[in-house]
């Protein structure tokens, strides 16, 4: 049976944590918007048949006019406005999906440093599981610590992980955990978190640590090193 895969691209942010005005996924990275440098890797995975793009309201002329057509992303099929958090965005990009689509894709649209070759892994592990995380060990001890400020435990990081985007999930899964936070509610930190709380496992599979999230002025410059181990072109 031939899988078809959707990828949702959230990219909802603004510029206040990088202290400018234009939004962080249009920021430049080596003259490339860093939406850019992100779309074109699931442009070029064969395992995505289509992109859904999630932005804030007001960018999504610019965002059509600047990113999608000017870079000629052309597996883009809808762009989407956003909602007030990220998960209501991804709840937006999701009204976008249909019976054609066995696997959702969901990455966050200012992680530009991922793998044509992670996205694939993520999609295969998902039809296996249902539902895959990319993550990476901690390098770091880990503290819990109370509002007050003291330490109230150090945390065994041997069975820590940080979680990254892809996470991938078939369809009925992901929609069915999103329609119960809405309805009941609940927040979570990630997309997995949701599914998750279902009681549906949730399979793990090697993220990088390339794989930044691109938030602060500080992480530009991160991105520029990577793009000199890793390449300028898109």
């Amino acid at each position: 049976m031939m899988v078809q895969s959707v990828a949702i691209i959230v990219a909802g942010g603004s510029g206040k944590r990088m202290l400018r005005d234009l939004p962080k996924q249009f920021l430049s990275l080596d003259g490339i918007p860093v939406l850019t440098r992100t779309l074109s890797k699931f442009e070029k995975a064969m395992s995505v048949v289509r992109i859904v793009l999630v932005v804030p309201e007001e960018d999504m002329d610019y965002a059509k006019d600047e990113i999608v057509d000017k870079h000629r992303i052309l597996k883009v099929e809808h762009i989407q406005a956003g909602g007030k958090t990220r998960q209501d965005s991804v709840r937006k990009g999701l009204e976008m999906v249909d019976d054609r689509d066995d696997i959702i894709v969901i990455h966050d649209g200012v992680r530009p440093f991922l793998s044509e070759e992670l996205i694939d892994l993520s999609i295969r592990e998902a039809v296996r599981n249902g539902a895959v995380v990319p993550v990476i060990p901690l390098t770091d001890t880990v503290k819990l610590v109370g509002e007050d400020g003291i330490i109230r435990n150090t945390l065994g990081r041997n069975d820590l992980r940080l979680a990254q985007t892809p996470q991938a999930f078939r369809r009925e899964i992901i929609l069915e955990a999103y329609r119960n936070a809405y309805r009941e509610g609940f927040y979570g930190t990630d997309d997995a978190s949701l599914v998750e709380r279902m009681g549906v496992s949730v399979k793990t599979i090697p993220g990088s640590y390339d794989n930044i999230k691109i938030t602060t002025p500080g992480d530009i410059i991160l991105g520029k090193l990577l793009l000199k181990k890793i390449g300028t072109g898109i």
